[in-house]
């Protein structure tokens, strides 16, 4: 499942908005927050940001630095934004639209990257089932009625429990939900259709709405309507274009929700990709449409990690010295493990040195598939940086995958798991949807209100979730390492660890994500304790010896193509 929708927040926001007509109280005012503010720091802006704006003018300032290649599997990257075309990883052994595969690595025309969800006929996959739907099916299928099939103090019947606690108990509730939040839907399309009209501008926001002075009734109620709806949707985003994106996915999810015991979860894939979804050598699959119409997360997060700085339009991306290579693996609905190991493999094979993973779910049927292609980029020195998952869960108790536990009991020493932390600026210092873990999730990185380039017109918008704390880490990633190219992945995974900083400002105890009002020692919440700091880890870094000048050859032989170009 794509982390990008809050799902509670949204949800709170249209329940409130209910009410909207029978109360006075109005939203409380909230700070200003600066559009770059993950990369500020708490000394001079006064908020929880990365120090990264003051790394690059104390620390970096006449230095030099190298290229670096951070992989995005995620759901497609618009490669024509103007904030993003300049930053684009570009495979320099294909010929461009020739229909060959020119450097023999299995995918033709493969110029940015490769699509796991397309189809022969250039189609991609948009929608797809949750991993839960898909594994309560084939239980079914296998087992016919797996509660009298099925030891009862087995593994499998344990798993077989929470599919049906997962897909039948809610399933009525899920149908319910969305029926009433579908008439929910049909107003605000309604109330967007005549304020669009009134205001003659394709999107607006909260103070466009409150400056509405009209006699005409219908759109004195659509104003009404939007500006509560906008007021009480958690974060208040800044436009209601942003608020509808997630608006939609979340319908979107819902849906798929209401509709998992009566669709066939594997329809979508077969009809569009066509693969053997059983055999993970059948592997050349797939088209070179990394972009398609699809890639509004993916987009996003690209632009967090890397899009063009000091060029003068839009925003400022971590590192500065970034190479996006796009693999399209994600659909609305829960990823494949095959399309995951795949596309982490595609990915170290054509020089990727860090991979950033924004998406999880609580299903992992192929994880051995995953395991295989996690070890094979240890083993190759690629470092994979993973959202945490947004349910405000303990990750420590609750599975989220994929995850660096092997199976055969072994830790993966490549992965870097992110929670996400808020601006600082008002009561909730940890991001309230943001899952957690002592064990399991290695530190916090800014993730609320983060504002990024978004595909179709060189637009940019912002957009909450551990989604977007992935991303921050994996520029900070890519930026110390570009200054110091010799680090080993084990190295910069030391490096952005032990350089984590608690909350600013005196900062301890937070609010527990997914409750209301206990609070916890933010220190408690994550392996390191603490939140990345771009400015303390380019420090840590110059004080380290590297490690890659011996080894990984054939690796370091692949990166070297992309830096002279």
């Amino acid at each position: 499942m794509k982390l990008l929708s809050r799902e509670v927040a949204v949800l709170a926001g249209c329940v409130a908005l209910m009410t909207a007509f029978t109360t006075n109280t109005e939203a409380q005012s909230k700070p200003q927050i600066p559009k770059n503010w993950q990369l500020l720091s708490y000394d001079t802006d006064s908020v929880f940001g990365t120090s990264t704006e003051k790394a690059y003018k104390e620390l970096l300032k006449g230095k030099k630095s190298t290229p670096v290649i951070v992989a995005v599997i995620d759901s497609g990257i618009d490669t024509t934004h103007e904030d993003l075309k300049s930053i684009l990883w570009t495979n320099t052994r294909e010929i461009p639209g020739n229909g060959k595969d020119d450097d023999r690595n299995g995918y033709v025309d493969d110029i940015h990257g490769w699509n796991f969800l397309g189809g022969k006929d250039g189609s991609s996959l948009k929608e797809d089932s949750e991993e839960a739907a898909r594994e309560y099916y084939r239980y079914k299928s296998l087992y016919g009625n797996p509660d009298s099939a099925l030891a009862k103090d087995s593994k499998e019947y344990a798993i077989w429990q929470q599919l049906q606690s997962k897909i039948e108990k809610p399933n009525s509730q899920f149908k319910m939900q969305y029926k009433s939040m579908s008439k929910l839907q049909e107003n605000v399309n309604k109330c967007e259709s005549i304020l669009k009209t009134y205001l003659g501008k394709d999107d607006f926001n909260v103070a466009q709405l409150d400056s509405i002075q009209t006699t005409n009734q219908d759109v004195l109620l659509a104003r009404n309507f939007m500006s509560r709806l906008l007021k009480s949707a958690g974060d208040e985003p800044a436009t209601f274009g942003e608020f509808k994106m997630e608006f939609d996915e979340y319908m979107n999810e819902l849906k798929r929700k209401a509709e998992s015991t009566e669709v066939a979860p594997n329809a979508n894939r077969e009809r569009i990709v066509g693969d053997n979804l059983d055999d993970i050598n059948d592997n050349k699959y797939g088209n070179n449409d990394v972009m398609g119409t699809f890639g509004f997360h993916g987009t996003h997060v690209s632009g967090i990690i890397a899009a063009a700085r000091n060029n003068g339009v839009g925003m400022d991306g971590v590192a500065d010295n970034v190479r996006i290579m796009a693999v399209k693996a994600v659909p609305d609905g829960d990823e494949r493990d095959k399309d995951v190991a795949l596309a982490i493999r595609y990915a170290v094979d054509n020089g990727a040195q860090i991979i950033n993973m924004s998406f999880g779910k609580p299903f992992s049927p192929h994880k051995d598939w995953v395991d295989a292609a996690i070890k094979y980029a240890e083993e190759k020195g690629v470092l994979l940086i993973h959202a945490a998952g947004n349910d405000g869960s303990n990750n420590d108790s609750v599975a989220n995958y994929p995850n660096p536990n092997y199976l055969d009991g072994t830790i993966a020493t490549n992965v870097i798991t992110v929670g996400a932390s808020n601006t600082g600026l008002g009561n909730d210092k940890v991001a309230p949807f943001s899952n957690y873990g002592k064990k399991s999730v290695d530190l916090f990185a800014p993730g609320v209100q983060i504002y990024s380039t978004i595909p179709g017109g060189n637009k940019y918008g912002s957009a909450s979730g551990t989604s977007m704390a992935s991303p921050v880490v994996a520029g900070v990633a890519a930026l110390v390492l570009s200054y110091y190219p010799e680090l080993s992945a084990r190295q910069l995974k030391y490096v952005l660890e032990k350089s984590a900083t608690p909350l600013p400002g005196g900062t301890a105890e937070v609010n527990k994500p997914g409750t209301s009002d206990e609070k916890v020692n933010f220190a408690d919440l994550s392996i390191t304790g603490g939140m990345i700091n771009a400015y303390e880890a380019l420090k840590l870094a110059a004080t380290i010896k590297g490690e890659n000048v011996k080894g990984k050859k054939q690796h370091k032989a692949k990166i070297k193509a992309i830096k002279k170009n």
